[in-house]
């Protein structure tokens, strides 16, 4: 696997994450259990975002003082695109965590701490499927081709699914919990589980934990094949994935209650998805440039966010 990244490039990036997740979890614990505000989510996300452009910007320098500025150039611009994907795909997620808290009527101070162990549970995983994946494509090339047409498969399954309800009481995955996991059915603080009647129980808290791992699993499976589209580096692969994923906690609490008024982001990314893959799937004919890719991910998701509040969805009947 050809890389840029350097120990000195790992050690870097790895100890901007944990000096960032330690802040973080330091601050939040500093103001206790308590529900988030719009205005703190709002500085937390602006936070995240400069950190992701910052190092950025500093990769594309570095970059450009040790493999020359057109080389530097390049990595700079496929991190960029990377996390502009990541980042799109994530409000994806975030529409789902939004269903599942709403549905288990997770109390607002518990959400923070559900929410820290999924990104710590999705960077963990993302970096294992990101070396897999890096692995599998410097030994089979061909498996450009099967991403590629999965991510096609999923851009149509996402136009045709966009605008409907899912219906979480047909998820199967929480219907086999519900039927074998023995629970409770109030919230005990912050607790997983407890003993009632000297039985063990679990609290809807480990079943809406549980939910959001899978749930992490699902869209990095779905992510993770659209950045390798965009370069099969491991390190920018990893840098941008994990980068989208740290501000996924201050958007979650920036977009509720907000949701409703993107109804039309779900067909902008779909969009890109199936672009995504149809670059993949030309990548032998014609390989699209990195600027071209950029521009079409921003302008496509800027416009349907635009859209969405231009025109606003119809009042639910």
């Amino acid at each position: 696997m050809e890389s840029i990244g350097t120990p000195f490039l790992w050690l870097m990036f790895a100890g901007v994450v944990v000096v960032a997740l330690l802040v973080d979890l330091v601050l939040m614990r500093h103001g206790g259990p308590h529900k988030v505000t719009f205005k703190e989510a709002t500085w937390w996300s602006i936070g995240w975002v400069v950190l992701a452009l910052a190092f950025n910007a500093w990769l594309w320098w570095y970059s450009g003082q040790q493999f020359g500025a057109a080389e530097g150039e390049r990595i700079g611009m496929e991190f960029l695109t990377g996390y502009l994907v990541e980042k799109s795909l994530a409000v994806d997620n975030i529409f789902v965590f939004l269903m599942i808290f709403t549905y288990f009527s997770v109390p607002e101070e518990q959400k923070q701490r559900v929410l820290v162990i999924g990104i710590i549970a999705a960077i963990v995983l993302r970096a294992i499927l990101i070396f897999a994946g890096a692995f599998l494509l410097a030994k089979f090339h061909w498996i450009l081709y099967v991403f590629g047409a999965f991510l096609l498969l999923t851009g149509i399954k996402m136009i045709m699914a966009a605008g409907k309800a899912p219906d979480l009481e047909q998820n199967p995955l929480l219907r086999w919990l519900t039927a074998h996991v023995p629970m409770t059915r109030s919230y005990h603080g912050s607790a997983l589980s407890v003993l009632e009647g000297g039985k063990k129980l679990y609290t809807p808290l480990f079943i809406v934990i549980v939910m959001i791992g899978i749930t992490d699993v699902i869209f990095a499976v779905d992510s993770i094949p659209a950045i390798f589209a965009i370069t099969d580096d491991p390190f920018i692969v990893l840098t941008s994935n994990v980068f989208a994923v740290l501000g996924l906690r201050a958007m979650f609490f920036l977009l509720q209650g907000m949701a409703d008024r993107f109804h039309l982001l779900p067909y902008g990314l779909a969009m890109v998805l199936m672009f995504i893959g149809a670059k993949m799937l030309l990548v032998d004919i014609y390989k699209i440039p990195i600027g071209i890719s950029l521009g079409v991910v921003a302008t496509t998701i800027a416009a349907t966010i635009a859209l969405s509040l231009l025109r606003p969805p119809p009042p639910a009947r």
